[in-house]
Formats: structure tokens, sequence, C-alpha cells
């Protein structure tokens, strides 16, 4: 169990991944504040579950959108568990692509001549996510902090 810990929050020291980390969070989070604490002009919690689960989704899986997107995100911002943050964004994502933006088209809505939104801007955030499943969480990541003290552990 604990190679598999250190696998998963191994790390390349690099910029690149805080940089991922950063735009990744400060993109999603105001949506899952919007989602969750009504900020941002949204309906908080309880609408967000009215609303999802009005659309056919099972409670459970509005529940979990809900918290991925607000504490997920929070999660990826401090660089803990990075990689299993980034496969639960771009499984959410694909998901989101699936069954919503897809019938749209790729462009996005900008001037009011679609049904929807397409699925562009979900391209760009699974991009940033796949980056951080291959490199971590990067420099000043919980998860390198946590692999130098499980690699010192060994020694």
């Amino acid at each position: 169990m604990k190679a598999l810990l250190q696998q998963t929050i191994a790390t390349e020291i690099n910029i690149t991944s805080l940089v991922l980390r950063l735009t990744l969070a400060i993109v999603l989070w105001p949506h899952g504040a919007q989602l969750l604490l009504g900020s941002f002009g949204g309906h908080g919690f309880s609408g967000s579950m009215a609303y999802f689960t009005n659309t056919g989704l099972p409670w459970i899986i509005a529940f979990l959108v809900i918290f991925l997107l607000f504490f997920g995100t929070i999660f990826i911002l401090l660089g803990l568990g990075t990689r299993w943050f980034a496969i639960a964004f771009v499984v959410l994502f694909l998901g989101m692509i699936a069954n919503v933006h897809l019938q749209n088209g790729f462009f996005m809505n900008w001037f009011g001549n679609q049904k929807g939104e397409g699925f562009e801007y979900h391209l760009l955030l699974i991009g940033v996510a796949v980056g951080l499943i291959i490199s971590g969480g990067g420099k000043f990541s919980l998860d390198l902090l946590l692999h130098k003290n499980l690699k010192k552990g060994n020694s």
C-alpha cells in the first residue's frame, strides 16, 4: 500500500505542474463555489442538487460533481492527491461532453447562435488535467513533500 501511495504522489520537480495546478484551480473553483455556496451568482448546494437531479443525474453523481468542483480544486491547488483528482476531472469532463455538450458541436456559444455550449472548453481542461496526471503536482505541492517524507522513512 505504501508503494502504491509513493507511486501516485511521486512528482517531477518542475514549475510546469505548478502552472497547470494553478490554472485548473483558478478556472474551476469559482464553478464549485457557485454550486456549493451560491457564490458568483450560483444557486448553492440545494439549487444545484435540484437542477442536476431534475436533469436525470442520480443524486450521488450530482453530489460528487459539486464536491469535486469545490473541494477537488482546492486539493489540486495544494497539490495533494494531484493525480487522483486530475483523473476525476478527466472523467467528469468526458461525462459532461458525452451527456450535454457533444450535441452542440465543438465551439462555445459566443454569439448565441447555438442551442447550447460546445465542448472546446472541456477539452482544454482535460488537456490540463492529463498534464497533471503525467507529471504530478510539481514544485510547491504537498504530494512532493509527502513523497520526500515517505522516502526518508524508507531509508
